[in-house]
């Protein structure tokens, strides 16, 4: 479990990301005198954040910014660099949104979740086409873009470090390193990727939740201090075993001395267009 922190602040943040996912519960509004619109549906999807449009401006959402509603009404996801907690009251295409909690790191993305807080504080109207769902503010000068993304599997999938892990603590990566270490475990266990500064490879083999890795070998280049320090602690998981959380399109990679990191999947190619 993550360590967080309840402020005004980061409440609002997971506010609004709250708010975006029970959009989809009502997305319908009055068709008619005396009829009740019903609900979207919502609930126990992964809803990936696409973009923030704000007075026509749009801003695309960084890679695994997401929002999940259970049937509770609790919601929960990342804001594009922190996750958040909540609830989530919905009232025909009208969305409420709770208080909720937060971690608390700090990286490239702090931009957009401040964009998440200022536009998201209120009620949010919801629309939902196909696939898609559209939260639009009273004003209607700032919307929000979703879309449900299927799961991915762990083997075959492009793995991209975006946090580190430390017990119950996750900390961003160092600074100027984003989108630096990531990784491949293909589907015959074969390991390939960069820790960072250096190109990287082992083997992997599965049995339940824990993966054994092999002999690593990596090139022997020489980077910068931020770097060289992501990829000394990237190193330190593939140096033996891990225990392995898959979630949807998550990953997380921990070593016996509760060290080791996070991940997210690539985008598809389909979703990269948007």
């Amino acid at each position: 479990m993550l360590k967080t922190r309840t402020t005004a602040a980061t409440a609002a943040v997971a506010s609004l990301l709250v708010l975006a996912a029970c959009g989809t519960e009502k997305a319908g509004s009055d068709t008619g005198a005396g009829t009740v619109a019903p609900d979207v549906p919502v609930t126990g999807v992964h809803w990936a954040v696409d973009s923030l449009t704000v007075d026509g401006r749009k801003a695309q959402a960084p890679a695994g910014t997401y929002v999940e509603i259970d049937k509770s009404g609790r919601a929960k996801g990342n804001s594009g660099c922190n996750h958040f907690g909540g609830t989530v009251t919905v009232d025909g295409d009208t969305l409420q949104v709770a208080l909720g909690e937060t971690t608390e790191m700090a990286c490239d993305a702090m931009d957009f979740e401040t964009a998440f807080h200022k536009a998201f504080t209120g009620k949010l109207k919801a629309r939902l086409a196909g696939d898609a769902l559209t939260l639009t503010a009273p004003d209607g000068r700032t919307v929000v873009a979703l879309s449900n993304i299927p799961p991915v599997p762990l083997n075959g999938t492009t793995w991209t470090v975006d946090s580190l892990l430390s017990g119950d603590t996750a900390a961003s990566l160092p600074k100027g390193t984003e989108g630096k270490a990531h990784f491949v475990i293909d589907k015959d266990g074969k390991v390939r990727g960069s820790l960072g500064c250096n190109r990287f490879s082992t083997t992997a083999e599965i049995s339940g939740r824990t993966v054994t890795f092999g002999q690593i070998t990596t090139t022997r280049m020489m980077c910068s201090g931020p770097e060289m320090d992501l990829e000394t602690q990237v190193y330190e998981v593939f140096g033996g075993s891990a225990t392995y959380e898959l979630r949807h399109r998550g990953l997380s990679l921990v070593n016996a001395e509760g060290k080791g990191f996070a991940a997210t999947a690539a985008p598809s190619a389909s979703a990269a267009k948007k």
